[in-house]
């Protein structure tokens, strides 16, 4: 997929020395006149063109609501991936704050180890804390890696059995050719990624965390006396663009993955290995003016699964002093017998004023990207539809609670235990609801969650009058939710009827 430009040969260059000087220059002038026109051919792609020089670049972009490939160049190549690394970093945070592990205002020590990590840096000293909010921030902000070490520390117990995490993670999501080493990004030659296997990521964090995404489109925060802007020239200056994240090392070159929706479409870009910050900048922003209206403003979603990471081996784990690591979600009981990725729901989708689509994502394979069949190095035309067959399968027991009715019961019953494993077994699983739902937490525990929908619907008066209570199963937590929307502004009011009882919420479409 690289344009590559033609080469004049030694021996004709020769050839023209041995002319006369009147035949020389005419021959001179034909050169210059035929070099100017394809010049003048090739000034539309250009910036495939100039990136042919730098052998560190590659790129993508991938329609958000399809996982239809619009550009590739070199996108299955390994390169470094700087503090792209952050996003997984991220990732498992969000993880682990959804599961209830930590709350944004969790005290994160700051060891030795920590507060010597090199600038980038907030300049937190040995001993001293901050919150996870704040870590959170100075991530996706000033890309501090003295941060990203505590957080990685923290969650892990060490930084290098968090990375062995982060590594086990991005096989979940389908990063096939990614390796982490460390939480932060910087040099390490065993820390390699791909731009394919960074706008899986992108896309993962936008479409199973909606409610912790906006930070990325976080312009500035204040840390003490100080306030820290955020590395990414593009939010704000680039209509649609709302994230996430830069990167740079003298080994990787420049790096940016950016996500962008606007009226109606969505994409996910990257690119890896530009010359200087401006370049990158610039490449970025023409592969969004490009792409964009490329993009469809169709899709279903829930396009990826998230397969259960192999654990971590225990002799080479040192025991943690943080709280153990959840892992998340259900393997396919059938996916052997496809050239498919395993699936499962993923219903969250972001939403904002701008565009009220939803998120879709590219599988999550477990073979070498390069085979996997929407996000394949090939463009093919309608490949959602042709693969959407073969993924129409029954919600997998445990993913729906088959408790989705049109009334909450009383708090006295939302604590009862569960009949029988093997009578529910046998009760047919109810399809998950489409269209607009609200969330209003995530409890470790079905009945836990339960209670929330009991107590948000006392209080939620004619907003929720016909919303109907359910629990999606996702990992080791329970996600509390209505549906019975008719559409988005409904969901919306929904929440901040909500949201007015001190309830938080947000909405999304699956």
């Amino acid at each position: 997929m690289r344009i590559k430009s033609s080469v004049v040969s030694q021996s004709g260059f020769f050839d023209l020395a041995k002319r006369p000087f009147g035949a020389l220059s005419k021959m001179v002038g034909r050169v210059v006149l035929a070099g100017a026109i394809a010049s003048a051919a090739f000034a539309v792609p250009a910036f495939a063109a100039s990136n042919y020089a730098n052998p560190k670049y590659s790129g993508i972009v991938v329609d958000a609501k399809t996982g239809k490939i619009l550009y590739g160049e070199d996108a299955d190549e390994l390169r470094y991936p700087a503090s792209l690394t952050k996003m997984m970093t991220l990732y498992l945070t969000f993880e682990a704050l959804e599961a209830g592990r930590i709350t944004k205002s969790t005290a994160i020590p700051f060891s030795k180890n920590a507060s010597a990590e090199p600038p980038s840096k907030l300049g937190v000293r040995a001993g001293q804390s901050i919150t996870v909010e704040q870590a959170i921030l100075s991530l996706v902000t000033r890309s501090a890696n003295d941060a990203s070490t505590a957080l990685g520390e923290y969650l892990g117990g060490s930084e290098p059995r968090f990375a062995r995490m982060m590594t086990n993670k991005a096989r979940a999501l389908g990063m096939t050719r990614t390796t982490y080493r460390n939480a932060n990004g910087l040099p390490n030659p065993e820390q390699r990624t791909t731009a394919r296997d960074q706008a899986r990521l992108g896309l993962a964090l936008r479409q199973h965390f909606p409610q912790y995404y906006d930070y990325f489109s976080t312009r500035s925060f204040r840390f003490g006396k100080q306030t820290i802007g955020n590395h990414n020239r593009l939010l704000g200056n680039v209509r649609g663009v709302d994230g996430i994240k830069t990167g740079y090392t003298r080994a990787s070159g420049f790096n940016l993955v950016t996500s962008a929706q606007l009226e109606g479409r969505s994409i996910v870009a990257v690119v890896m290995g530009g010359t200087s910050g401006a370049s990158r900048d610039a490449q970025m922003r023409r592969l969004v003016a490009k792409y964009m209206p490329s993009a469809s403003r169709r899709g279903d979603g829930n396009l990826i699964a998230e397969t259960k990471p192999t654990p971590v081996p225990v002799e080479e784990t040192q025991v943690a002093a943080a709280a153990p690591v959840a892992e998340t979600s259900v393997v396919a009981a059938t996916a052997a017998t496809h050239d498919l990725p395993n699936t499962g729901p993923v219903p969250d989708f972001r939403y904002n004023g701008e565009s009220a689509s939803s998120v879709q994502m590219a599988y999550a394979g477990n073979k070498r990207a390069s085979d996997n069949p929407v996000l394949s190095a090939k463009i093919v035309p309608n490949t959602l539809d042709a693969q959407s067959l073969k993924l129409r399968k029954p919600v997998e027991a445990g993913m729906v609670d088959s408790q989705i009715t049109n009334s909450v019961p009383k708090k006295a019953d939302a604590v009862a235990k569960a009949e029988p494993a093997e009578v529910a077994m046998a009760e047919p699983m109810p399809a998950q609801p489409q269209g607009w739902v609200i969330q209003i937490g995530a409890t470790p525990d079905k009945d836990q969650a339960m209670t929330l929908l009991g107590d948000a619907k006392d209080k939620g008066g004619k907003a929720l009058r016909n919303a109907k209570p359910f629990t999606v199963a996702f990992g080791q937590v329970y996600r509390a939710r209505f549906a019975g929307f008719d559409d988005q502004n409904s969901a919306v009011n929904a929440c901040k009827a909500l949201k007015k009882k001190g309830i938080s919420c947000w909405a999304s479409q699956q």
